[in-house]
């Protein structure tokens, strides 16, 4: 190869480290830490911070002021970010265009899920879109918080309830119906209650995500089409539980052992419903649905794998629901 050859190839290189180090830069202010964006990158602080002091020479800058317990952008270092990010969006633009809109999933898919929804519900659709696409990995985060998807490098999560903040694209995938359930021994041999009001005489557990130490409760009936549900009265009733948790699994278990009677999700109970080891109380009265929306913030532009991801849970979930909801139908 000729020097001129070398020379050019070189500068190549150097241009393509240095979009890299941008994005390292960028996803340091984000995260507010280097040791955040090692765990993202799955490297070690130092390295993160070479990286940093990489361009940082060659700009001929300070970028950030770092001190044992801050961080702090400089003047230049904010004149920096601003037009790193948007010469990252033109790049990532630029590339999705050259390889095309279906240019094929690749990479590590981060997403969080609830605890028992991505557990019981979600791992089918996930594995049946792994195999359709073998070029994608999967981080799958189950918790119920709501994730920081810069700080923790997070592609989209699935949400139960409503979904507040104005950052975020919200797709919404289905409803969950929630019903009074209780082990046949909480009634002791009493008639099955048929109204709200007479729930509040029993033991109670408690989702502390949704219900601590009120129940509200809603009676619905069918219109003349029997198509559209119309509410018709709303009763509230006060409860001591002797058990709080934030779990829906050990909320269920704790109810499949009698210690009280609980609102639970109905596709997490159908089953012990249908088999007879927990009874539908009041079954005229529910709870009010809690939707199920696929989030992430917003872009100028998505990565195939995140945007195949959204289409394929956006087309699974509502049959993965039913199918639960329907045990042996």
């Amino acid at each position: 190869m000729s020097k001129p050859e070398t020379a050019a190839a070189a500068a190549a290189t150097t241009s393509t480290d240095r979009i890299e180090l941008m994005r390292t830069f960028v996803r340091i202010v984000e995260a507010g830490s280097l040791s955040a964006v090692a765990s993202q990158l799955g490297a070690t602080q130092p390295t993160v911070s070479r990286r940093l002091q990489a361009l940082e020479r060659s700009l001929g800058l300070r970028l950030l002021q770092r001190s044992t317990h801050a961080m702090k952008l400089t003047e230049d270092g904010q004149r920096c970010y601003a037009r790193a990010k948007e010469m990252l969006a033109s790049w990532d633009v630029f590339e999705a265009e050259l390889r095309g809109a279906g240019d094929e999933p690749e990479g590590l898919l981060r997403v969080v899920a609830p605890h028992a929804f991505g557990q019981a519900l979600l791992i089918a659709p996930l594995t049946d879109f792994l195999r359709r696409h073998p070029r994608v990995t999967a981080d799958w985060r189950l918790h119920d918080r709501a994730p920081d998807f810069i700080a923790e490098g997070i592609d989209c999560a699935i949400q139960v309830g409503e979904v507040s903040d104005p950052g975020l694209v919200a797709i919404r995938l289905a409803q969950v119906p929630r019903i009074v359930v209780a082990a046949p021994s909480v009634l002791a041999g009493r008639p099955l209650p048929r109204h709200a009001e007479e729930l509040g005489s029993l033991p109670w557990l408690a989702l502390s995500t949704y219900y601590r130490n009120e129940v509200v409760l809603r009676h619905e009936t069918a219109d003349s089409s029997g198509m559209e549900r119309n509410v018709e009265r709303v009763a509230r009733v006060p409860i001591q539980p002797q058990l709080s948790t934030d779990s829906l699994f050990a909320l269920r278990s704790a109810a499949l052992l009698g210690l009280g009677v609980c609102i639970a999700s109905a596709w997490a109970v159908a089953e012990d419903v249908a088999q007879g080891r927990l009874l539908h109380l009041a079954p005229a009265w529910q709870a009010a649905p809690l939707p199920v929306s696929l989030v992430y913030p917003y872009a100028p532009h998505y990565p195939a794998k995140l945007r195949r991801f959204v289409e394929h849970i956006r087309q699974t979930t509502p049959a993965a629901m039913g199918a639960v909801l329907q045990p042996g139908g």
